[in-house]
C-alpha cells in the first residue's frame, strides 16, 4: 500500500508541480502562456482518455509487472520531458507521461483487492488518500524552490526518488500471478482509439471548442457498437457500480469551487493576495486529509454506502454554507474546512463502494472508469461555475451564483447515490 500511495502520489501531484514551471518553460522555449497551457493537457487528456481501456488490459495483466511498467513508464517519460531540446519534444514526453499515469491510476482497485483483505480496504484506501494529500500539499511549493533553484527541467525530475522507492517497494511487496503482460489486440487498440477520442473530444468541448461534443457522441456510438465493449457496459449498468460511478462524477464538479471560485472571490471580491488564496485551498485540503483515515475505519465498520452518502451530505452542506454572503477570509476558511470534512469522509468511501461494486475480475476496468469519471467531472465543474459566475455578473453574486449550481448538482448526486445502496 505504501508503494501504491507513492505511485498515485506521483501521478496526482504532476499537474500542480508542472504547474510552476510553465513561465520560465516557455521564456526558455520561446512559447507564449497558450502554448504552454499543453503541458498540462497533454498529461491530463491521455490519462482520462484511455484509462478504461488501460483498465481492461491491466485485469488480463499481471498486477505486479502492470505496475512496474507503469513507474517505469514514467520515469522515462519524465527524463525525456527534462531534457526535451524544444517544445514539441516536451509535449510528447508529456502524453507519455500521462500514459503511464492511466495505467497507475486504472491499476489502483487491483492492488488494492489483490493486498488488502476485504474488510480493511476502507482503512488501506484511506491510508492513499492521506499521503496523496498530505504529499500533494508539498507538491507546489517544493516545484517552485527546485525551478527557482536548478530551473525548470528539474521540476520534472525531483519526483525520480519517490519512484525509485514506489518500484523497489513494488518489487518487493507485490506477488504476480504469472500472466505476464499480454500485447493488447486489435480489438483493444480499436476501442482505446474510439473511446479515448470521445472523452478527449468532451474535455476539450469545455475550452471553447463545443463543436466537439458531436465528435465526442458519434465516437462513443461507435466504441459502444464494439463487441469489447459489452463487459464496460454491462459493468455500468450493474446498479450498485454504475449510480456510484456518476454520482462520483457529479460530486467531482465540486473542484469547480476551489480551482476557480475561491481564488477569484479571495483576490477580487475580499481583496486577499495570492498567499490568502494559498491558506483558504490549505484549509479545505486538511480538511480532506484530516478525515480520509477516520472515513476509512468507518467504512470498514459500517460499510461504504452509508459513510459516502454522509460524506456526500456535509459536502453539499458545505457548498450551502458557501452561498450565505463571506464577510472576511476567516470567515470563508471554516466554511470551506466543512466542504473539507465532507470530501474527506466521501471520497475514501465512494472509492471502496465502487470497488465493492465491481465482479472479480473487472477491477481494472472499476479504476479505469472511476478515474474517467472523477477526470470529467474535474474538467466540467470549473467550466461550470465559470459560465454561472459570468451570467451573474462576477463578484459577490457571481460566486454564490456558482456555488448554487454545484451545490445543485451535488445534491442530484446524493440522490442518484440512494438508488445505488447495496442490498
Amino acid at each position: 500500500m505504501v508503494a501504491l500511495a507513492a505511485a498515485m502520489l506521483v501521478v496526482t501531484t504532476e499537474m500542480t508541480v508542472a504547474a510552476v514551471a510553465l513561465p520560465s518553460l516557455g521564456g526558455e522555449l520561446d512559447v507564449g502562456p497558450a502554448a504552454t497551457a499543453w503541458v498540462l493537457l497533454a498529461y491530463t487528456l491521455p490519462m482520462a482518455a484511455i484509462a478504461i481501456p488501460a483498465g481492461r488490459w491491466v485485469d488480463r495483466a499481471d498486477v505486479r509487472s502492470a505496475f512496474l511498467l507503469a513507474m517505469a513508464g514514467v520515469a522515462v517519460a519524465s527524463v525525456l520531458t527534462a531534457v526535451a531540446p524544444s517544445f514539441w519534444v516536451l509535449v510528447v514526453g508529456r502524453v507519455l507521461q500521462g500514459v503511464a499515469g492511466s495505467l497507475v491510476l486504472a491499476g489502483y482497485m487491483p492492488i488494492v483487492v489483490a493486498a488488502v483483505a476485504a474488510e480493511q480496504r476502507g482503512r488501506a484506501i484511506g491510508y492513499v488518500i492521506t499521503i496523496m494529500t498530505v504529499g500533494g500539499l508539498a507538491g507546489a511549493p517544493l516545484g517552485g524552490l527546485v525551478a527557482g533553484a536548478f530551473g525548470w527541467r528539474a521540476v520534472f525530475l525531483m519526483k525520480l526518488p519517490v519512484l525509485a522507492v514506489a518500484l523497489w517497494l513494488g518489487w518487493r511487496a507485490l506477488r504476480g500471478d504469472g500472466r505476464g503482460l499480454p500485447v493488447p489486440d486489435r480489438g483493444l487498440v480499436l476501442e482505446t482509439v474510439l473511446l479515448g477520442g470521445a472523452v478527449t473530444s468532451v474535455l476539450l468541448a469545455f475550452e471553447d471548442l463545443a463543436w466537439l461534443l458531436v465528435v465526442a457522441a458519434v465516437t462513443a456510438v461507435w466504441w459502444a457498437r464494439l463487441p469489447g465493449s459489452r463487459p464496460v457496459l454491462a459493468l455500468v449498468r450493474r446498479r450498485v457500480f454504475g449510480l456510484p460511478l456518476l454520482t462520483l462524477s457529479l460530486v467531482s464538479t465540486l473542484g469547480g469551487v476551489m480551482f476557480f471560485l475561491v481564488p477569484y472571490h479571495v483576490t477580487d471580491v475580499l481583496g486577499g493576495s495570492p498567499e490568502d488564496v494559498g491558506v483558504a485551498l490549505l484549509v479545505f485540503v486538511a480538511g480532506v486529509a484530516a478525515l480520509a483515515l477516520v472515513s476509512g475505519s468507518l467504512t470498514d465498520r459500517y460499510g461504504p454506502w452509508p459513510v459516502a452518502m454522509a460524506g456526500s451530505v456535509v459536502s453539499a452542506l458545505g457548498l450551502g454554507l458557501l452561498m450565505v454572503p463571506v464577510t472576511g477570509l476567516v470567515d470563508l476558511c471554516w466554511r470551506l474546512g466543512v466542504l473539507g470534512v465532507g470530501q474527506g469522509l466521501f471520497n475514501t468511501a465512494m472509492n471502496t463502494l465502487v470497488m465493492a461494486g465491481a465482479p472479480e475480475g473487472a477491477e481494472g476496468a472499476a479504476g479505469g472508469l472511476s478515474a474517467t469519471a472523477r477526470m470529467v467531472g474535474t474538467t466540467v465543474g470549473p467550466a461550470v461555475a465559470a459560465l454561472a459566475a459570468g451570467l451573474a455578473g462576477g463578484g459577490d453574486a457571481g460566486f454564490r451564483t456558482g456555488v448554487a449550481v454545484l451545490a445543485a448538482v451535488a445534491v442530484a448526486g446524493v440522490v442518484v447515490l440512494t438508488g445505488g445502496r447495496p442490498r
